[in-house]
This record gives C-alpha cells, structure tokens and sequence, in this order.
C-alpha cells in the first residue's frame, strides 16, 4: 500500500550542486543531455517501478505505487511528476496526485481529484548508485517550484516516518499531526507546505 518514504536519503540543506546551473535549462545537441529534468510518463512506468521496489519493499515490505498504480498517475497527471535523468537513464523521480480534502485518507493514495488545489506527493526516490549525493533535496526543490508555477496548485502534502520529518521541514513543510492512513503497523506524519513562496521564487528566478 501506498506510502512516502526516502529512508535511504541523507538529509542535508536545500542547496544546488556544484555545476546544477549548467544544465538547467540546457541541452546539448544531436547527443543525450548530460542532466534533464522533466515530467514523467506511462512510457517511464517501468523504471520508476524498479527504482522504487529496490528503494522500498527491501526496507518494508512494501511499495508507495506499484507498476499500475503508476501507470495510473503518469496517465491522468503526468505534470504533477517530475524525474531526473541523466544520460537518458533516470535516476530520481516524485510522483503526485490532486487532492481535494484537508487532511489525507486512505482514497487519497490512490486517487486523483482533478479539481482539488492540493498536491499529494505520494513518492520521492532514488536509485542505489546515486543516494547520497543529494539528489533528493534537488529534485525536491525543484519539484515545489514545479508546483508554484501551476496557479490552481495551493499546497503540497505529504506523509512520512518520524525521522524524515526535519527533511521535509527544510523545504518548508510544516507538521499538520499524525496521519490518518497507516499501512501495517506503519503509522506516519502529514505535513503540508504552502506554495506561494515557491510561485514567488518561481516568477522572480527567469526559470
């Protein structure tokens, strides 16, 4: 069932890393981009799944998405996703949905409410060779700004374990209380951050 996780994600500040800003934006010619970041589809199926079962079911027992359930959300709203290729190999990806209630409930891990205002980020992954050199926190961070420059997105939320709450509180989130949705004897966290200051950042970066 459904979760959010990045347990194998060292937390550390937002920041870009050194050469980030050589890509953004840039791709080289008749040849792979070096690093391209760009929403996913049902064609990525496959490889969001085998990242993701390595990253979780290992640790759990378990997956956030499965193989169908992602197909699912890259059909209906790939813009709320984004991956990070390099080489034309993905190596970190985040998938969301639309929600359109306060609080998270167990519908919300596997639906998507076209008219909601509030983006559920349902998983954050990375693949084994490339943890640890905080790729997390960049494709996070680009992934908010992603979110700020849709006007009928308001919010973010999302749920996690207890020890990746300070993760998430770098980037603005804020604790909302313990979740309703468990899955086993896992019991989580939501959190919830607001999107304007990322629409601002957005608006005023040239990006």
């Amino acid at each position: 069932m459904p979760m959010l996780s990045t347990h194998s994600l060292k937390p550390v500040a937002p920041h870009m890393p050194p050469g980030t800003s050589e890509f953004l934006g840039c791709q080289r010619r008749h040849t792979l981009p070096a690093s391209e970041f760009r929403c996913l589809t049902p064609e990525d199926a496959v490889s969001v799944f085998e990242i993701e079962r390595e990253a979780f079911i290992s640790v759990s027992g378990t997956c956030p998405l499965y193989l169908d359930e992602i197909r699912h959300f890259l059909t209906l709203c790939p813009e709320l996703s984004l991956g990070w290729f390099e080489q034309g190999r993905l190596v970190a990806f985040i998938i969301g949905s639309l929600w359109d209630k306060e609080r998270l409930t167990q519908e919300s891990l596997t639906l998507h409410r076209p008219g909601g205002r509030t983006a559920h980020l349902h998983v954050l992954a990375v693949h084994r060779t490339f943890r640890q050199q905080g790729k997390g926190s960049v494709l996070l961070w680009r992934y908010l700004h992603h979110l700020g420059s849709q006007p009928s997105v308001r919010r973010a939320v999302l749920m996690c374990e207890d020890p990746l709450v300070p993760f998430y509180e770098k980037f603005g989130f804020q604790v909302v209380g313990p979740c309703a949705v468990t899955v086993g004897s896992l019991t989580f966290t939501e959190l919830q951050c607001s999107l304007r200051c990322h629409a601002f950042l957005r608006r005023n970066s040239g990006c």
